[in-house]
């Protein structure tokens, strides 16, 4: 009964004509389609009212995410923002359709004539859906942070971002390398530095049958313990691998502090041994094939 005083008090207050005016408006057809059982009509004033609606969605959920993020730290914060994205437009279209349902759009003729669309929309999107929900088991179970430096399908680069869809890492070359999330779904992926960030690398090397065995020892540690990029704890290590048909295969065994630039140390302990096994004369077999001609 008070709202129907306020209403009419309001009513008597705003000039006929403005009224008449503001009522058209509000009534004013955008499109109308459809059959005469069910109409699609779109008014000015449902589509100001969908947008109001849409508007104090957005404020809530800027304010909720305000207070959640509050106490995260920066990390954190970005994965939480990613994974908050997805569910705001999943919650701006939950809204927009009771919404529009409230004010009687017929919502289900749209889903009934659009039915052949949406099906083809959600195949293609099926990847998509893949990558998303993949990236919000990234940022639950932690596989991944940024600053790891990964492997997946033979490529290796460290991250740089996380995103809800896609995981951007840089090469060793500097190349940017965008990976799909759900690829880690799918393929072996090799975090290298979530143990640490010490790493341990090696270089292999074959001599000749005769060479001192323990001057070669000496020579590949000697090589290794002179890089500057190589750990002194752990000290290196050499393994005697294997008598190979025409070579004594060792492996040295060292350590790093930063695996992304491992290429670097590896070269130049190649070139120190190759410099110290030449001082020494200790040779580096290579295969060699022997051709008999048969003439007839």
């Amino acid at each position: 009964m008070i709202q129907e005083e306020i209403a009419e008090q309001v009513k008597e207050a705003i000039p006929k004509d403005v009224w008449t005016k503001i009522h058209e408006f509000w009534n004013y057809e955008i499109f109308h389609f459809g059959t005469d059982e069910h109409p699609l009509v779109l008014t000015a004033g449902l589509f100001l009212f969908v947008i109001i609606v849409f508007l104090s969605t957005s404020l809530i959920l800027r304010a909720l995410k305000r207070v959640f993020t509050r106490k995260m730290t920066r990390q954190d914060k970005l994965k939480f923002e990613s994974v908050f994205s997805f569910f705001k437009y999943f919650i701006y279209f939950i809204v927009i359709f009771f919404a529009l349902d409230g004010i009687g759009f017929n919502i289900t003729a749209i889903f009934a004539a659009s039915a052949a669309l949406l099906v083809g929309v959600g195949l293609a999107l099926q990847t998509f859906i893949q990558d998303i929900l993949s990236g919000i088991f990234i940022f639950m179970d932690k596989t991944v942070h940024v600053g790891d430096i990964i492997e997946i399908e033979g490529k290796v680069g460290r991250v740089e971002e996380i995103r809800l869809r896609t995981t951007r890492a840089v090469t060793i070359d500097n190349k940017v390398l965008i990976i799909p999330n759900h690829k880690y779904m799918l393929s072996s992926l090799y975090n290298w530095t979530q143990n640490g960030t010490v790493t341990r690398e090696s270089v292999t090397v074959g001599v000749a049958y005769g060479s001192d065995t323990n001057l070669v020892k000496e020579l590949l540690l000697k090589a290794a313990i002179t890089n500057k990029h190589v750990l002194k704890d752990p000290e290196p290590l050499v393994l005697f691998t294997d008598f190979a048909d025409s070579s004594l295969n060792f492996k040295l065994i060292f350590s790093i502090n930063d695996s992304f630039q491992g290429v670097v140390p590896k070269s130049e302990i190649r070139f120190e041994i190759d410099r110290l096994f030449r001082e020494n004369e200790i040779s580096i077999p290579f295969p060699q094939r022997e051709v008999t001609v048969i003439k007839k």
